[in-house]
């Protein structure tokens, strides 16, 4: 299976074109929930691939306007790479989104793209995880307040935890999301600028979150001073390590996750995200 085979196609994305503004890029992360916006230029009738301008890029740069200098240069590929080398790429760069360019963007491929094909059958997926999954879990007790859980999860470099009881049973699962879905914008720091969301937009906590990057900034956020069990998830969704990528790839897409619980009997013993699914696709390039 190639990239082209997988790609959202250079006539279904938004772009935006320099020389332009931060509101120009934040139109689109704003009202499409975006993650990033490919960046374009024009010169004498040729469009030119010039790289990503995405939401945590605006977050670390509040007082630049220039959309030239809120760019990002980012790997790319081509519509002929197969899926087993992008997955390669991907894991070498940490990037989960990749343009694919060939002379002018032709599209944009993402991890979703390729878990997608593992579940599909697409591509290889007989591996069992057991070999796939990490043996070492970011966990937290289901009494600690969500801003220390948040300032875990930021700390960790994680975007999960697996909540655990009083006896050190898991019970639940907390991810990113279930945070940004209840932390408010609080208003009061010049900093965020013009651009940023208040409390009356339906934008809200998009404004300063990074969807697909480590980043949970605490400023400028307000988050309820409730333990973690009253957030959490509490069906949590397992898979044990004889099942194949594909099933896990299956599990992903059908409940809408990165990451899975590996569970042994009733006990935890590992945790399998979909980056490790690339890897058993990166073995076989």
């Amino acid at each position: 299976m190639k990239v082209a085979d997988a790609m959202t196609p250079r006539s279904a994305l938004v772009t935006v074109e320099l020389p332009g503004s931060r509101d120009d890029a934040l139109e689109y992360l704003q009202e499409r929930e975006f993650s990033s916006v490919p960046v374009v230029k024009n010169e004498n009738g040729t469009e030119e691939f010039r790289g990503l301008v995405s939401r945590e890029g605006l977050i670390e740069q509040p007082d630049e306007d220039q959309l030239a200098l809120l760019l990002e240069e980012v790997p790319t590929t081509t519509e002929e790479t197969s899926i087993e080398e992008l997955a390669g790429l991907m894991l070498r760069e940490g990037a989960r989104r990749v343009p694919v360019v060939d002379g002018q963007l032709e599209g944009i491929v993402t991890i979703t793209d390729v878990i997608h094909a593992i579940a599909n059958g697409d591509v290889e997926g007989d591996v069992e995880v057991g070999g796939l999954a990490a043996r070492h879990v970011n966990c937290i007790h289901a009494e600690t307040p969500l801003p220390v859980a948040e300032r875990e999860l930021y700390y960790a470099d994680e975007p999960y935890a697996v909540v655990l009881d009083d006896e050190g049973e898991p019970c639940g699962i907390l991810t990113e999301v279930d945070i940004i879905e209840v932390a408010e914008v609080v208003e009061g720091e010049e900093r965020t600028g013009d651009s940023m969301a208040g409390d009356d937009d339906d934008w809200k906590w998009e404004s300063i979150k990074a969807v697909g990057n480590r980043y949970l900034p605490t400023r400028n956020v307000e988050i309820p001073d409730a333990p973690v069990r009253e957030f959490m998830t509490e069906d949590v969704v397992t898979v044990t390590k004889r099942r194949t990528a594909r099933e896990a790839a299956q599990l992903m897409i059908r409940h809408d996750i990165e990451q899975i619980p590996m569970t042994s009997g009733n006990e935890l013993i590992g945790i399998l995200q979909d980056t490790h699914l690339l890897e058993a696709l990166d073995e076989r390039a």
